[in-house]
Formats: structure tokens, C-alpha cells, sequence
């Protein structure tokens, strides 16, 4: 029978290791990585010398042969690993959690060797990024000067990858129901529409903020208005958009503000407020910028997570 059995979901069974990988492998939907945003993060050390540390964390690994399935590693504390140092000519190393089972590859015996380890491979290209043939993750890219010995973080390239990135998507909208326009006086940043601004919770693991903000149906009128608009996210300023209208009737536009912001540690798991702010300035025009009855505003709010 070719059907891998699952021993660990019925009673007196036994247990299949290949059968535990293969439930890893799709428990990680096929994928690998480091398991959280911090772990596994290569450091000098303390003191920089001839070596590098591997900090706390755990990662998923897949093995290389079809079927193999997918193992598990787990570090506490900091783990050194030796750099040599470098003579006459500057080299590059690639260092990796690489996984070695006797069953696909290597000779390690799993009763008094350990088949998980840190791993540095020498001398690979300057911009290499992973290994083909063999069970590993790539952690670092440790680029070493000619007659070198201590490893600095200048030296060292994060190549981390999250096994399985965490996402949350919001979605808000607001419908102006009285006419509200630009505040005076102009010429300096304002909170504008007053509506558009919300308490947004930001999730503890959240590294990355992308937010877009459509603001439709916008009313101008009585001549010419140039406006800086921008997002705001607790102290972060996001980059502004620029309404340029040269036009003399009332007229309707739309702007899009959109922007991707590294979220501060100190968000992380804290609530912050996100509000649209303006400057309009009147040295390029006079008219009156307003939302009103069928203009929308649509806030588009996403965490995502990445190795940090």
C-alpha cells in the first residue's frame, strides 16, 4: 500500500517519523522559514571577533527529496558559530540551519549526533542567497574584507524568510453627510475630513504597515486649488500626494493616498490613532476644497509581518 499511514491518530499504532515530517509539511502549507519576525537573527558577537551568534527561535525546515517532508528546530540562547578569519583575499560565506538525516543524506547517527545545526558554508558567490541539494535555510550572508578576523554587522546580510508571514487585513469607510471644507488658515498641516480618522489596534507581531486611503467625490470649486495630502499614523507621517486643479466650475475628484510604514516596537500591540491630513496652499490657487453628501473615504489598512 503506498498511503503513508497516520499511527499518531489512532490507538496502538506506531510511530512513523516520515509520517510526522509529511504532517509538518502540510501543517506549514508546503512552506519554510524562520517560525517568528525576531528569530534565528544573526549578531556578532558581544565582543567581535572570529564568529558570529545565532539568537533565539525556531524554524521550519524541508527536506530536498520528494516526499522527505519537513522538520522542526528550536534554539534557546544564543548559539556561536565559528567565521575563520580571511587571508590576502576577501571571501564570502553563506551561513545556514541545515538539517543532515542518515535516511536522504550525510552519515550522522540521530542517537549521538545532532542532525540539526548551524552550518557555514565558505567561499560562495557575493550575492548568493540559498543552497540547491540540501536540506537548509540560509540565515546570513557574512561578507569578510582581505585579512580580516573580526565579524562586524556591517559584514553580515539578514537572509531570514518567515515560514508563514502573518497578515490581517481592516477595511473602513465613511460617508460625509455635512459639507466640511479645508480649515483655515491654509498653508500648514490640518486634520481634514474630520471623519477620516479611526483607532486602529495594531497587532503585536506586526513589522509593516501598508495603508491606502481613497478619497472619492471630493467637491471643488471657485477656482484653482493645489493640496498636499497625507496619512498619519500615531507620530508617523506618511509620505504626501499632491491635488492639482486647475479648473474654474465645481467639479468632483478622487486621490488616492498610499504608503507602506515600518511599524515602531513601541506600536506593536498598542492601539494608534490614523487620520487624513491637508495643506492647501493658496499661493497657487483660491478655491474651496470640500467633502460633502456622495463623497466616500475608504481606508484600506494591512499588518504584515517580516524578519526584523
Amino acid at each position: 500500500m503506498t498511503l503513508v499511514q497516520p499511527p499518531m491518530m489512532v490507538r496502538g499504532g506506531r510511530h512513523s517519523a516520515r509520517a510526522m515530517r509529511l504532517l509538518i509539511r502540510d501543517l506549514a502549507r508546503g512552506r519554510q522559514g524562520v517560525a517568528a519576525a525576531e528569530d534565528l537573527k544573526v549578531r556578532p558577537l558581544e565582543a567581535p571577533g572570529p564568529g558570529v551568534r545565532v539568537g533565539d527561535g525556531a524554524a521550519l525546515v524541508h527536506g530536498v527529496r520528494p516526499w522527505q517532508g519537513a522538520y522542526t528546530q528550536s534554539n534557546v540562547g544564543d548559539a556561536v558559530v565559528d567565521v575563520p578569519p580571511t587571508g590576502p583575499f576577501a571571501r564570502t560565506d553563506l551561513l545556514v540551519l541545515r538539517v543532515e538525516d542518515p535516511e536522504y543524506e550525510g552519515e550522522r547517527n540521530p542517537r549521538t549526533e545532532d542532525i540539526g545545526y548551524f552550518h557555514l558554508v565558505k567561499g560562495v558567490d557575493q550575492d548568493a542567497t540559498a543552497l540547491h541539494g540540501m536540506t537548509a535555510i540560509p540565515l546570513a550572508r557574512i561578507t569578510l574584507p582581505r585579512n580580516t578576523a573580526a565579524v562586524t554587522a556591517d559584514m553580515i546580510t539578514d537572509l531570514r524568510r518567515l515560514a508563514n508571514p502573518r497578515t490581517e487585513r481592516t477595511l473602513h469607510t465613511v460617508h460625509p453627510t455635512d459639507q466640511e471644507k479645508v480649515p483655515a488658515p491654509h498653508g500648514q498641516w490640518a486634520h481634514w475630513p474630520k471623519e477620516a480618522a479611526w483607532e486602529v489596534d495594531i497587532p503585536a507581531w506586526a513589522t509593516k504597515a501598508t495603508i491606502v486611503i481613497t478619497l472619492s467625490g471630493l467637491r471643488a470649486e471657485a477656482g484653482n486649488i493645489y493640496a498636499e495630502l497625507r496619512t498619519r499614523l500615531g507620530e508617523h507621517n506618511a509620505e504626501p500626494t499632491v491635488f492639482d486643479d486647475d479648473g474654474t466650475t465645481t467639479r468632483r475628484s478622487s486621490v488616492i493616498l498610499a504608503d507602506s510604514l515600518t511599524v515602531p516596537p513601541a506600536y506593536r500591540g498598542t492601539r494608534q490613532h490614523l487620520a487624513v491630513q491637508i495643506n492647501q496652499v493658496d499661493k497657487y490657487g483660491d478655491g474651496d476644497l470640500t467633502v460633502a453628501k456622495g463623497t466616500t473615504v475608504t481606508a484600506d489598512i494591512q499588518f504584515t509581518e517580516s524578519p526584523v
